[in-house]
């Protein structure tokens, strides 16, 4: 082996040590001589050590400090060891521990290893073997959470876009682009009307790529005035303005590592775009009222519902700002253009909204759904949504139908949506409609409302097509 060979590997072998003696230990000892001689003796290899004389005050430090050992005596004054290995691993599943006994026996060690003891040593007569032990319990630690933290990578990657509903022509082949960018560094545009799901692609967008686990911000542009925008996308220095008493970092350096997605970007004053510009192209900003740089890693995820074209022929967004931020375009469509994907979105949402309020709602009628698709959703998918939401909340059955729609979608599907005031026939549909609404469906109360019969109110049911769902 060369020199330059046996130097690297040293030098991997000192940073393996050196990583593993920064850990968290914890000695769960009640008897103080004991406890401190076994801190003195962990603290010179370098670990940062803590110390309990219960199980209580140890599960309490398991709470706020992250342990990664715990050498832990079997006998202990509200408890037994032994049996504190369950109730510690079941809360925190990543935390190795090695059992100390004063008097060793066979039954104790076997249930210890049941339970999930790393190792089972007897004091004094063991000493030798305890820092062994500890490095090789450390070593375990470290590699259960490498592999955690692959798992749920590799899981994020396929699982990613599962948010993205929809089997359309038109959503497939957004998805498909979004899935491409995902991995990469690029910034993305995502273009739409409001309500199309753009946050929600560049939530899927971030998840799926190699920042997943570090953090994603949101910042809608239309929602502050420019100060203020100024002030939570770049942060200020302590003394900036009257009231700024202390250093604010701003979204830009708090989504370092990350990604950060700017809503209504088409909304951002002038001047700000060219801070944003240069955040972009040098990866460096300097907050208000300071003159020195922070440097930042971050992906820009910018979207709008304006023509920025338009915009910039305009004067009102810059071309430079567009041109870095659209190098990969991602056209969202209406939900007027996918409304074969509407039976799947309501599915979804029916799902979703029903797991918090526990409610029986298992569905809809296939009328209900045919009402959704005739729509003009010009909120699109948060429209939809909302719809939905306040349908669950009248329905009293298992699947949501025509009667839990508003009164005005169930009148405008009839196909008499422009019905003159003086259609008399279509002012008697809706009326009938509003009253069976009030009555709950209830078709006996229906009819005393209306001062009919309830075969003249069946007649008209059937007359208006309203007994279907």
């Amino acid at each position: 082996m060369g020199t330059q060979q046996l130097r690297g590997r040293c030098y991997l072998w000192i940073q393996f040590l050196y990583s593993m003696t920064m850990a968290n230990v914890m000695i769960i000892e009640d008897e103080t001589d004991v406890r401190q001689l076994l801190k003195r003796m962990l603290t010179l290899e370098g670990f940062t050590i803590h110390e309990a004389a219960d199980c209580k005050s140890a599960l309490q430090l398991l709470g706020k400090q992250d342990i990664a050992v715990a050498l832990c005596d079997v006998k202990l004054p509200d408890g037994n060891g032994v049996d504190f290995i369950s109730q510690a691993k079941k809360l925190y599943p990543y935390l190795e521990i090695i059992i100390l006994t004063a008097y060793a026996n066979i039954p104790d060690s076997v249930q210890a290893i049941k339970n999930g003891a790393f190792d089972y040593i007897t004091k004094a007569n063991d000493n030798n073997r305890i820092l062994p032990l500890l490095y090789r319990a450390l070593e375990k630690v470290k590699l259960e959470k490498k592999v955690a933290a692959l798992e749920q990578q590799a899981i994020s990657r396929y699982a990613n876009f599962d948010t993205v509903i929809g089997q359309s022509n038109l959503i497939i082949e957004a998805r498909a682009l979004a899935e491409m960018a995902a991995p990469t560094n690029a910034p993305v545009l995502l273009l739409g009307e409001t309500g199309t799901g753009k946050e929600v692609f560049a939530q899927a967008i971030h998840t799926a790529s190699r920042r997943n686990t570090k953090t994603f911000l949101g910042l809608n542009c239309s929602a502050f005035s420019k100060d203020l925008l100024e002030n939570e996308l770049f942060g200020h220095k302590a003394g900036a303005f009257t009231g700024a008493v202390k250093e604010k970092k701003g979204l830009i350096e708090e989504a370092n590592d990350g990604t950060l997605f700017l809503d209504e970007i088409g909304e951002m004053p002038l001047d700000l775009q060219a801070k944003l510009l240069r955040v972009l192209e040098t990866g460096t900003f300097i907050k208000v009222g300071d003159t020195k740089q922070v440097k930042v890693n971050i992906r820009i995820i910018a979207a709008t519902n304006r023509n920025l074209q338009q915009e910039i022929k305009e004067g009102r967004f810059r071309s430079d700002l567009y041109y870095r931020l659209n190098l990969v375009t991602i056209k969202l469509p209406p939900l007027r253009e996918r409304q074969e994907d509407i039976p799947l979105l309501t599915d979804y949402f029916i799902k979703k909204l029903t797991e918090s309020t526990y409610q029986q709602v298992k569905g809809a009628t296939p009328a209900f759904v045919e009402r959704l698709q005739k729509n003009d959703w010009q909120g699109n998918i948060r429209e939809l949504k909302n719809v939905i939401e306040r349908s669950l909340i009248v329905c009293r059955s298992s699947l949501l139908n025509v009667e839990n729609l508003p009164v005005e979608m169930q009148y405008d599907s009839l196909g008499t949506k422009h019905a003159s005031a003086f259609d008399l026939a279509s002012v008697e549909c809706l009326h009938i409609q509003r009253v069976l609404q009030y009555a709950k469906g209830n078709k006996s109360q229906a009819a005393k409302l209306l001062n009919i019969g309830i075969t003249t109110l069946y007649r008209k049911l059937d007359e208006y097509k309203l007994n279907e769902g």
